[in-house]
């Protein structure tokens, strides 16, 4: 299958939205657990929804912690989605007992001000770390924030009582707090340029 796109079935997240973007682009997935799925991918999607401990702990029932870091290591392309961002850090306050995967270094804070979760649209602003967004509004659903300990790696931030950071660009990895298969015109421009339909 030519750019062959694989959702990460981990035991969570709600793809259904997701599915329905990549196919509205006319483009195909597959949703798999399976190592051999994931290695062969030309690009690969963490969709987020859940709990950071049940995520982790999904993965390590399934053997994919180790396959999920292979992939990034073999420069697939790679997208993670909420949670799909907030596991990649090293460690998170909403499960303080996980250990995350650590493939980014830093950790997940919880918002301490303003009505939690975030639910809604609100507007990103990118930085020059950033190939694929506009600075538009996305859909968020979120009560946790990501702070990394490279501030070069973030692509853009959104303010919600506090300045944070809502995605991560490094070499063949993008990570968005913000659900862009929720957030119509910008998240279908978006895929479009991550799909390669359009250039960055």
């Amino acid at each position: 299958m030519k750019n062959k796109i694989v959702i990460i079935d981990y035991g969570s997240g709600n793809v259904k939205s997701l599915g329905n973007m990549i196919e509205a682009l006319n483009y195909s997935y597959i949703l798999s657990n399976k190592k051999e799925d994931i290695l062969s991918a030309d690009k690969l999607i963490f969709p987020g929804q859940g709990h950071f401990e049940q995520a982790i702990f999904n993965l390590k029932k399934s053997g994919l912690i180790d396959t999920i870091k292979q992939a990034i290591e073999n420069k697939t392309d790679f997208l993670g989605i909420c949670l799909g961002l907030q596991i990649l850090f090293e460690k998170s306050e909403e499960a303080p007992n996980t250990e995350g995967l650590g493939i980014i270094k830093g950790e997940v804070k919880k918002f301490q001000k303003g009505k939690i979760p975030q639910i809604g649209w609100n507007k990103i602003k990118t930085t020059k770390n950033n190939s694929y967004l506009s600075d538009d509004y996305f859909y968020f659903v979120n009560s946790y924030y990501v702070a990394p300990v490279d501030e070069n790696i973030i692509s853009s931030t959104t303010n919600y009582e506090i300045e944070f950071c809502s995605s991560i660009q490094k070499d063949n990895l993008i990570a968005v707090q913000f659900h862009p298969e929720k957030s119509a015109q910008a998240g279908i421009e978006f895929f479009k340029k991550w799909l390669g339909q359009v250039k960055p």
